[in-house]
């Protein structure tokens, strides 16, 4: 059980796949809902203290170099439309919810990753981001948890 607690918690660390892939293969692999949440949501929100504090700084310095540069260009116009989007769905002031809206809705791209990112191109304040991303984390875990379980497929959608 250890080892597929482990195995789930380090899929959910992984950019792209998150705790939106993390909870269906630990719920998959027959681990209970509750402790696939718990896990899946701490492995997807440890990244983000270093994304917040580090990754646009990263990002800045590595878009102009030869190699990597294209990527990073990519990562930072990703940052700074995920934060457009916010801002435009947040209108004046609602941008706690709205980034707690962005990440917890499990769309592609709309992850903690990316919600992180984005907050810290808005200049969010640290505690806020980390709140807003935490509780937008459980909500795409419950609703993952949910449509994994078969819930959604019994009540007929």
């Amino acid at each position: 059980m250890l080892k597929k607690l482990l195995f789930v918690f380090f899929v959910s660390m992984v950019p792209l796949i998150e705790l939106r892939g993390g909870v269906p293969i630990a719920m998959g692999m027959g681990i209970h809902w509750l402790p696939s949440i718990v896990v899946c949501a701490i492995g997807n929100m440890l990244p983000v203290p270093i994304i917040y504090l580090f990754a646009r700084k990263v990002l800045l310095w590595g878009a102009d170099k030869p190699v990597i540069g294209k990527f990073f260009t990519f990562c930072i116009e990703k940052g700074e439309s995920g934060g457009r989007k916010l801002r435009k769905k947040a209108g004046r002031g609602g941008l706690f919810i709205a980034l707690l809206l962005f990440v917890g809705i499990p769309l592609p791209g709309t992850g903690a990753w990316t919600g992180t990112l984005a907050a810290s191109f808005l200049d969010m304040g640290f505690k806020s981001t980390t709140a807003a991303v935490s509780l937008g984390v459980v909500m795409a875990g419950v609703i993952m948890a949910v449509t994994s379980s078969g819930v959604l497929a019994v009540l007929g959608f």
